[in-house]
């Protein structure tokens, strides 16, 4: 019997599945990987994310503004999603963050989002998923601020999504409580030059994901990605940290059900 896996990161919600969602959660099962969990990034879609983890078994959800959706978020919208957020199904605010590259939203606007959304997961006591792109300075000092403001006692923090930065950032990242997830571009000719880091990130904090649709691993390049294919990216996480996929598997699902207490298998 393989062991599950959890998909920390998909957007099930997303115009992509429209054809066959139930289909691809129907396969992701199949392939090993017991839980997913479906992340928001506007009102419109943490509500669907909800939606969806009420109506499968093995979905949860996570509620945020994307930092591509920053612009024009207001008090009101961050009581809306707060209303959301309350939802049994919900296990963490996100996707929130920062993105300097692609630049979608005003700088001001995604701060100030990213700010709003810090707070409420504070206040609703649930982990955070951080979307960072090309902010590495802003992020952690921001991080910093709120970690050491935070009187909750001491817990993991959130996750740092789609990690693939150097082995210095990994390590601020975790001394101030997060995890850091893994997805399938560990697979692609260009991650070699992260590798080093990806071996330093210790067991007990490491999670993987899909970001499906996006991100598909280096087989399936061009086409859309699905949770069904985490497998291959365990399987290619074991290669880097000479360990097995039965390891890794073991290891991300306790990870992954210690920071969004999820419930143990049905």
């Amino acid at each position: 019997m393989k062991p599950s896996i959890v998909d920390t990161h998909a957007h099930l919600d997303m115009a992509p599945f429209d054809e066959d969602r139930s289909e691809a959660i129907a396969r992701a099962a199949d392939s090993g990987v017991s839980t997913i969990i479906t992340v928001g990034i506007d009102l419109e879609s943490s509500r669907k994310a909800v939606k969806l983890a009420e109506s499968y078994p093995r979905v949860f959800a996570a509620v945020g503004f994307h930092p591509h959706r920053a612009t024009g978020i207001t008090e009101a919208d961050i009581t809306r999603l707060a209303k959301i957020a309350t939802r049994p199904r919900v296990v963490a605010i996100g996707e929130t963050g920062l993105d300097f590259y692609r630049n979608y939203s005003p700088r001001e606007a995604q701060l100030q989002g990213l700010k709003w959304q810090l707070e409420l997961a504070t206040a609703l006591d649930l982990p955070v998923i951080i979307h960072c792109r090309q902010a590495k300075k802003e992020m952690l000092s921001l991080l910093y601020e709120w970690t050491s403001s935070d009187e909750r006692p001491k817990q993991p923090r959130g996750v740092i999504h789609c990690f693939s930065g150097d082995i210095d950032t990994a390590r601020q990242y975790l001394n101030m409580g997060f995890f850091i997830s893994l997805a399938a571009n560990i697979s692609y000719p260009s991650s070699s030059r992260t590798h080093d880091a990806t071996r330093s990130i210790p067991p007990d904090r490491l999670l993987v994901e899909t970001d499906s649709p996006f991100l598909p691993p280096q087989r399936y390049r061009g086409k859309r990605n699905e949770p069904s294919y985490l497998p291959l990216t365990v399987e290619t996480l074991a290669r880097i940290r000479e360990t097995s996929p039965e390891v890794v598997a073991t290891q991300t699902t306790e990870n992954a059900s210690r920071l969004f207490r999820l419930p143990g298998p049905e």
